[in-house]
């Protein structure tokens, strides 16, 4: 949060997701901390994790709490297929269509669908690098 207090870029927190009460070395955030990363103009990847999502329509339910929180233009997905010590709910980029309609079916329009799954990355990109 601190790096939030002196970027002039928007920030990515890649791999996280909400929870009220985060553990001292858990990767969830509070709503306040996802704010500080939205007040940047920031994205917020929602992590698959299957400790905190039993399946992909929980996932995109987590998106929407997230999305509910800070804006859907800070929304985004954050995998990690090599990085789980048992397996994510998402394990491949061939589930893409299933995670659309997924988030279709949790409230998103087709263009919001479009922006969390890689849109508000290249919006945060192209302001980051130009």
């Amino acid at each position: 949060m601190r790096a939030a207090d002196t970027s002039t870029k928007p920030l990515v927190l890649s791999h996280s997701a909400l929870a009220t009460q985060p553990s001292a070395r858990s990767r969830l955030i509070t709503p306040d901390h996802a704010r500080v990363i939205a007040g940047t103009g920031g994205v917020i990847g929602v992590w698959p994790s299957s400790g905190t999502f039993h399946d992909l329509h929980a996932m995109a339910n987590g998106v929407k709490r997230m999305a509910d929180v800070v804006g859907v233009e800070h929304v985004g997905l954050g995998t990690d297929m090599l990085g789980f010590i048992s397996p994510p709910v998402f394990r491949s980029y061939e589930q893409l269509p299933a995670l659309a309609s997924a988030l279709l079916l949790a409230g998103f329009s087709q263009q919001e669908v479009g922006a969390v799954l890689g849109g508000n990355y290249l919006r945060v990109f192209q302001a980051s690098v130009g």
